[in-house]
């Protein structure tokens, strides 16, 4: 095991899987010079800038990916996606299915999401959920380095495009990464704390605000379970089941807003497939339905903290109202 920062993890993997496959490239705003060591070793055949232009380089990627390539394409920031919504929803997400798979899709869509660093409400909106919603599309939200990394080599190796959001919060976390070769399957959840009472589900970095939660309602005498979902498509539906199942209560939470949200999809599945193993409600704790503010004590406050998940999960286990 090696202990280095989720942005470094994510420097290995692109470097490890340029290394493995020719025909990976990346190209996008500002690549070139952020990642000097990937043109240094590569070529700028295979790193290039481009221009602020996010619908061309998306459809120039699709392009890429139809044509026999493996293109990572970095859009920067979460909200600008908008600009592409057409070549990566229409084109790379719809295209294999309209060719009857005579073409695959292999390409990874990278942007960064989530408060943290007070970059205000048009850089900062987490979407995960549009693209979960769209067909042929998979998304993926890592909390640690270990995933970050692995999630990233398995996304590359994907023949179908994957959007792979990056929580800005979490870019200087250090932890532990395995040495050499370190895959991780999309589509599997990860068990980030063993509990019994209730099960509190989520993604990105409020996962580790959840693991921070459980923390304190141990002391209370309540044993949650967390459970990092990790990958949003495919989402991991045995691994929920099989945890609520076992406490018989669930808190999703997540950062982006509550309406058509992550979490509302798993409090259908729970609700179809685990109805009788519940014990109470399912709850929901997420950001607010408003523009994320640029101040740093309102993105805090913003986000669904270890206080107040800690405060949602008693009132559960408890069978009490929260507000």
């Amino acid at each position: 095991m090696s202990v280095i920062t989720v942005n470094e993890a994510i420097t290995q993997a692109l470097a490890e899987e340029m290394r493995r496959d020719p025909s990976v490239l990346m190209f996008g705003e500002g690549v070139a010079t952020k990642r000097a060591n990937l043109v240094a070793e590569f070529g700028a055949a295979r790193v290039r800038n481009t221009p602020l232009a996010e619908g061309i380089i998306a459809g120039t990627a699709a392009g890429a990916a139809a044509s026999g390539l493996r293109p990572i394409v970095d859009l920067l920031f979460a909200p600008f996606l908008c600009f592409a919504m057409d070549e990566i929803v229409n084109s790379a997400g719809k295209l294999r299915y309209l060719s009857g798979g005579q073409f695959k899709f292999p390409m990874v869509v990278l942007a960064m999401t989530g408060a943290g660093w007070t970059v205000g409400a048009q850089h900062n909106h987490n979407l995960e959920a549009w693209f979960v919603h769209s067909p042929g599309l998979k998304v993926v939200m890592p909390s640690s380095a270990a995933d970050f990394k692995g999630l990233l080599k398995a996304a590359i190796r994907d023949d179908n495009p994957v959007l792979f959001f990056m929580d800005l919060a979490l870019g200087y976390q250090a932890g532990e990464v395995p040495e050499g070769e370190h895959l991780v399957p999309l589509g599997h959840a990860a068990t980030l704390r063993e509990g019994r009472d209730v099960t509190l589900v989520s993604y990105a970095k409020t996962a580790l605000h959840c693991v921070a939660a459980a923390d304190a309602l141990a002391q209370q005498g309540i044993s949650a379970e967390v459970l990092d979902l990790r990958s949003l498509k495919p989402l991991d539906e045995a691994a929920i089941l099989a945890s609520v199942r076992k406490t018989g209560r669930v808190l999703v939470v997540h950062e982006a807003s509550r309406l058509c949200g992550v979490g509302a999809e798993v409090a259908a599945l729970v609700a179809e497939h685990a109805f009788a193993a519940l014990k109470a409600p399912v709850r929901r704790l997420t950001g607010p339905d408003v523009p994320a503010p640029s101040s740093w004590p309102l993105e805090q406050a913003f986000v669904p903290q270890a206080e107040g998940i800690a405060a949602a999960g008693r009132a559960l286990v408890e069978q009490r109202e929260y507000a």
